[in-house]
């Protein structure tokens, strides 16, 4: 189906170069953000409880004026229905929107970056895609099983709070402050609308489904992965142990190493937005 154009949430303010459309994938209404760039697409996946316009600012500028942007909300987030079938409200049925959006959007080629959720979502839809030209990960500790979670994250309340469907405006701000480092100055008042903003039963499914094992081996995917694999880590991280990460076994792992970026935490695309789309430029030129 084509993709209709919508107009911006109210909420959402003055979006000047990002185009707001609906798109639909399989019985799944899912919305996105497009970019005026022309170059290489770039398919963007947000984390647990986020939305699309967390990229708002690579979409808006000069990145985005450069390469084709695109930027989903996942079901049950930002302006897409919620799921249909709650089954779908786990990684193999975000990882099967993934990979039916690229597919409607002739996008099969693009880029995939994916932060938090939404990169554990691009290594878990990897074996659909594999015309992707390459994955750009941060905050998404790939694991076999839910018992690695424990080794993958570091210890924070905020992760209860990221798999509860009820929560209050208080908690949710005390949930993403969890996102930056600590003392950062970024202001907490777009996750925080997002969070209350999410379907709550897409953080109880997705607990649900992580518990029953309902997901793919990821550390046998990234270990096999064609493609060049980029690894961000805030070195503010709260939540992603940086120690777990370097014991990876990743072969197309881009440039040899984890990229380390300082002053930012596992909102790093927000915090050092700069570095980041440089760094993102850079992967992209060396795929050429």
């Amino acid at each position: 189906m084509r993709p209709v154009s919508r107009e911006p949430d109210p909420d959402w303010g003055e979006r000047k170069h990002v185009n707001r459309q609906d798109i639909t994938v399989g019985n799944q209404q899912i919305a996105f953000s497009q970019s005026d760039g022309r170059g290489r697409a770039v398919i963007f996946v947000h984390s647990n409880s986020s939305s699309a316009r967390t990229w708002d600012p690579l979409l808006t500028g000069p990145f985005g004026q450069r390469f084709r942007c695109l930027a989903l909300d996942l079901p049950g987030h930002g302006s897409s229905a919620p799921a249909k079938n709650p089954e779908d409200y786990s990684l193999p049925g975000y990882a099967a929107v993934l990979a039916g959006f690229a597919q409607a959007t002739g996008t099969a080629e693009a880029v995939i970056v994916g932060w938090s959720l939404g990169g554990s979502i691009a290594i878990e839809a990897a074996p659909a895609l594999p015309q992707a030209a390459g994955y750009f990960l941060f905050g998404a500790p790939p694991i076999a099983s839910a018992a690695q979670m424990g080794e993958a994250f570091l210890p924070n309340p905020a992760m209860g709070v990221a798999f509860t469907a009820a929560v209050e405006p208080e908690q949710a701000r005390a949930s993403v402050a969890s996102f930056t480092a600590p003392g950062s100055a970024l202001s907490l008042d777009e996750f925080t609308a997002d969070f209350l903003r999410t379907d709550g039963e897409a953080r109880t499914g997705l607990f649900a489904s992580i518990g029953e094992g309902r997901f793919a081996d990821e550390i046998a995917i990234i270990s096999t992965l064609p493609q060049p694999v980029a690894i961000l880590h805030g070195e503010g991280e709260q939540l992603v142990s940086l120690n777990y990460l370097q014991q990876l076994a990743v072969p197309t792992l881009w440039r040899g190493h984890i990229q380390l970026i300082p002053g930012a935490g596992h909102a790093l695309h927000r915090e050092a937005p700069a570095e980041f789309a440089e760094l993102l430029e850079q992967f992209i030129v060396d795929l050429s």
